[in-house]
């Protein structure tokens, strides 16, 4: 699929990886819909990107807000021909630490956001890419989640976001079989350490710290070369039902 036929929805679109990867299919020439629950970032985002972008507010833990969004950004790009997942948080918390256990509401809204939103924001794009007329090559759609090297290695105080994103990871590959019969393919990203408005908001000598764990390049990754891979991923249609790990080499201590 030729990144300037996308016609893309992202989730997490107004800001950090997922405004990049808008960026980016933009500049090719393809169409965007930003979902995001951050009304002001996203408007803002969409009018720097120009016509061919929109923005819906959107709760991805929602289903009838996700599947409504879906509807809307169909109408407004005539089709769905890639759905990028980007939304997500990623608060620490000790399972069991000195103030207690870990509250099972914690948990809940971790998993909630980062898995559940992924699932509700897949299907209801493959739902409406199966109704694409295939190109040339059989395919009809491509879904792409995001994960984190922390579904492999996760730290002391990920136990919930390790879950989240390791459920990703788990049902990448099923959601691939599952879907192979409608020539949408799935795939999974798990980004290491990058310079996400979370990670910005750190100290700028915490974040050089952080980045000089990476062993190349030694430092935090860019929003723009995440967006590079998901572009990649669009246009290869061998990419499937695979997690590709974009990190640097970094594998995280346990603290």
């Amino acid at each position: 699929m030729q990144l300037k036929e996308s016609h893309a929805v992202i989730s997490g679109g107004a800001s950090g990886l997922g405004l990049a990867v808008a960026h980016r299919i933009v500049q090719a020439g393809g169409k965007v819909a930003l979902l995001d629950v951050n009304e002001d970032q996203g408007r803002t985002a969409a009018a720097s990107l120009g016509e061919r972008a929109a923005f819906f507010a959107t709760d991805v833990t929602d289903e009838a807000a996700v599947n409504a969004a879906i509807e809307r950004a169909r109408e407004r790009m005539g089709s769905i021909t890639a759905a990028v997942n980007c939304a997500g948080i990623g608060a620490p918390a000790r399972f069991v630490g000195k103030q207690g256990a870990m509250a099972g509401a914690f948990f809940r809204k971790m998993i909630e956001i980062n898995l559940l939103g992924t699932l509700l924001v897949s299907k209801a794009a493959a739902v409406i890419m199966q109704q694409n007329t295939p190109n040339a090559a059989g395919e009809r759609g491509v879904i792409v989640m995001t994960a984190s090297v922390a579904a492999f290695d996760g730290q002391i105080g990920q136990v919930a976001y390790a879950a989240s994103k390791g459920g990703i990871v788990a049902m990448t590959l099923p959601m691939a079989r599952e879907l192979a019969s409608s020539g949408i393919r799935a795939m999974t990203v798990a980004p290491g350490l990058f310079a996400t408005p979370m990670m910005k908001g750190l100290p700028q000598e915490a974040q050089d710290s952080l980045g000089k764990q990476t062993p190349f390049p030694p430092r935090l990754g860019e929003p723009d070369e995440y967006a590079a891979m998901v572009a990649h991923i669009i246009e290869n249609i061998m990419l499937n039902g695979e997690t590709i790990r974009l990190d640097g080499a970094i594998r995280m201590q346990p603290r």
